[in-house]
């Protein structure tokens, strides 16, 4: 199954508070399920400035601390329906848009994020129980 890598606490937002673009300068045409994986780095500044439009675009108040946030992992699934380079969707920022929906969390499941779209075999979603 593809993964994406999203920085925290932005990962969280998208599985747990109803971030339903995930911003990207670069296009894709991948749809589909998709693992979301919370990747290990967060500055204080970065959490700080992720609370801040989190509040101002969607009336949102984060309410975890930097401390609490999963990181190093794969913390959710969610469906990729769409790529834009327009939306009205608050979160929407980025030179193009990925359009998520039906988020779904997840346990923790420990694994080193790349960029772009990477694959998780299937042998981690089975140990993990995510696959029958």
């Amino acid at each position: 199954m593809l993964a994406l890598s999203i920085r925290q606490p932005w990962a969280s937002l998208v599985i747990g508070c109803g971030k339903d673009v995930e911003n990207r300068d670069w296009k894709t045409s991948v749809r589909g399920p998709v693992l979301i994986h919370a990747a290990k780095g967060c500055t204080k500044k970065e959490f700080e400035d992720a609370k801040a439009l989190a509040s101002i675009a969607a009336g949102f108040r984060l309410s975890m601390s930097l401390e609490d946030l999963p990181r190093g992992g794969i913390i959710g699934i969610v469906d990729l329906v769409d790529c834009v380079s327009k939306s009205d969707s608050p979160w929407f920022v980025g030179k193009y848009g990925f359009v998520l929906r039906d988020p779904k969390p997840i346990s923790l499941i420990p694994y080193k994020g790349q960029l772009g779209f990477f694959n998780v075999p299937d042998l981690v979603l089975r140990e993990s129980g995510i696959l029958a």
